[in-house]
């Protein structure tokens, strides 16, 4: 069976089978990819290029293989096109420091889409600033498709580069790149296509599209981490000048000057990423022996059973029905904050993404904060889709009743009391979540905790009193009394915020600063075992809430 060859996806999650439907993010890799990354290790181990002795040029041989590969794999010209990165990121880097800072001047303009991932969005708003190009915005049509009509009214004479996605990494919306290509040419205008979430799903003709530039990223196509491709057209790439120095890019070095190497070299600076390189050559192997067209309809009917099963839970949205999508789904629920499902789905073994999926221009465009976003790959199963389904039903159905607690306005006494009403301290959290073995039990116990939180009065809930770096909205007010100490109130919409904020307002309320700077929060937060069981973001908004709160303290002094 084509699932056992993915060895992860046999595990367990807090006594669950594991349902991994985070494929956008980052795909499993098969036993053969592996496989190829340990055998390199134990046979192979050596530098490229730069020795003499069996064992490098053993590498070195199965290194440049692996270019030839690829370029056969998306019908490049030849393998001089194909350029190792250590992703879709650093390709758009090199292209946009390269290209973008020897080609654009001041007044040219460059076309992204509301679509795009930071990744396709950030270089060239650096770019911009230091060449004084300008940044046109291809907008969306309501089911979440690109206006096209928009985006051949934006093309003119001043049009230099377009760049797009192949596949949006939020809404799943496949872009008619070979259109868009061709109207961009008409023009006179450079193209790149960030294929990132493309190539997972179906195979790609880099000539056929027409475009000067395709990136993509190993980690989403059953490769490893920290390897990525660049395809250029020879021509350009033969132009464009080196983006890092050092080893490899050279072919001699003086203090009077340097001259640089051939393609591809020039562009593959220091020793590359040797194991990732051979591990994707090992995934497009793989690929290539599957049937691409059984895996897509595969794909295409988990997509569809998950918007049946999902249509009849209370307060699903779907965010986004593009004409033309991959396989995933970003929705929101009603009265729930993303972070709140995905942390109610991964206790029950599934793996889903919370939050902008690095698409905040999107979020903007679309008047939203976040979504939860599951997407499927060819090894997922008709029992995963309802499986997910269930859960978000029931999330979606549990009993929100929630208890009453009246918003604390300023000269409210409860300002300078207890947070919860009974006084509740860091010391009495520890005895009462520390025996408790299981994150689930906990969960729970923080969960009720957050409930008991008062809310915060709307004329808090300011931009002065917003914690920075909570993926959520959280806010937290304070005041200090005519004895040194500071009484905080703390809110968010997320419910799984609400009840870390308690855990923090139990070690820091009704504190003077000097107690406050004292306490040692880290070992506070270590015998709760939290960094183990809490996602980077809810740790950064943790610590957020943490250091506005010392912040305030150290103000004092």
């Amino acid at each position: 069976m084509l699932r056992d060859q993915f060895p992860i996806l046999a595990q367990q999650v807090g006594g669950q089978p594991l349902t991994y439907l985070d494929n956008a993010a980052t795909t499993q890799k098969p036993q053969a990819v592996i496989d190829a990354v340990a055998q390199y290790y134990q046979t192979t181990n050596a530098n490229v290029h730069r020795a003499s002795h069996h064992l490098s040029a053993e590498a070195t041989l199965r290194f440049e293989q692996a270019r030839e590969k690829l370029a056969r794999y998306l019908n490049a010209a030849n393998s001089r096109e194909i350029i190792w990165t250590r992703g879709t990121t650093e390709a758009i880097n090199l292209v946009a420091n390269s290209w973008g800072l020897s080609k654009l001047n001041f007044g040219d303009e460059i076309i992204l889409s509301t679509l795009e991932h930071h990744a396709n969005i950030v270089p060239w708003q650096m770019v911009a600033e230091r060449t004084g190009a300008v940044i046109k915005v291809i907008p969306l049509l309501e089911n979440g498709d690109l206006d096209l009509d928009a985006y051949r009214n934006l093309l003119g004479e001043k049009t230099k580069l377009v760049a797009v996605g192949h596949a949006s990494n939020t809404l799943g919306t496949i872009n008619p790149v070979k259109e868009i290509t061709a109207a961009a040419k008409a023009v006179g205008a450079t193209v790149l296509i960030d294929g990132a979430q493309a190539l997972p799903h179906f195979t790609v003709d880099v000539q056929d599209l027409g475009c000067d530039f395709y990136v993509f990223s190993g980690h989403k196509m059953f490769a490893p981490t920290g390897i990525g491709v660049l395809w250029g057209r020879e021509s350009i790439l033969e132009v464009m000048p080196p983006w890092q120095g050092g080893g490899e890019m050279i072919a001699q070095v003086s203090f009077s000057g340097t001259t640089y190497n051939q393609l591809p070299f020039k562009f593959e600076a220091g020793t590359p990423n040797i194991s990732g390189v051979l591990g994707l050559s090992a995934a497009v192997d793989w690929l290539s022996l599957q049937d691409r067209t059984a895996l897509d309809n595969h794909e295409q009917a988990l997509f569809q059973h998950a918007l049946e099963c999902c249509a009849t839970i209370p307060g699903f949205i779907r965010i986004g029905a593009p004409e033309k999508s991959v396989s995933l789904v970003s929705f929101q629920l009603d009265q729930h904050h993303q972070q709140d499902i995905g942390l109610q789905l991964d206790q029950m073994g599934i793996a889903v993404r919370t939050g902008h999926h690095c698409a905040m221009p999107l979020m903007q465009a679309l008047g939203l904060n976040g979504t939860t976003r599951a997407s499927f790959a060819f090894y997922n199963t008709m029992e995963e889709v309802e499986r997910f389904a269930t859960a978000l039903d029931q999330i979606a159905r549990e009993d929100q009743v929630q208890v009453a607690v009246a918003a604390v306005e300023e000269d409210d006494p409860a300002f300078s009391q207890s947070p919860y009403g009974t006084e509740i301290s860091a010391d009495d959290l520890l005895a009462k979540l520390g025996p408790m073995k299981d994150w689930n039990s906990r969960y729970r116990e923080l969960m009720l905790l957050g409930k008991q939180l008062p809310k915060l009065a709307d004329k808090f809930k300011s931009d002065d009193n917003r914690v920075q770096g909570c993926e959520s909205q959280t806010w937290l007010a304070y005041k200090k009394d005519s004895n040194g100490i500071y009484h905080f109130l703390a809110d968010s919409d997320a419910r799984v915020i609400r009840g870390l904020i308690a855990l923090v307002l139990a070690a820091f309320n009704h504190k003077s600063a000097e107690e406050i700077n004292a306490f040692d929060i880290n070992n506070y937060f270590d015998q709760l075992d939290l960094q183990r069981h809490l996602s980077p973001s809810r740790g950064n908004g943790l610590r957020a809430i943490v250091e506005k709160i010392r912040q305030i303290a150290a103000d004092a002094n």
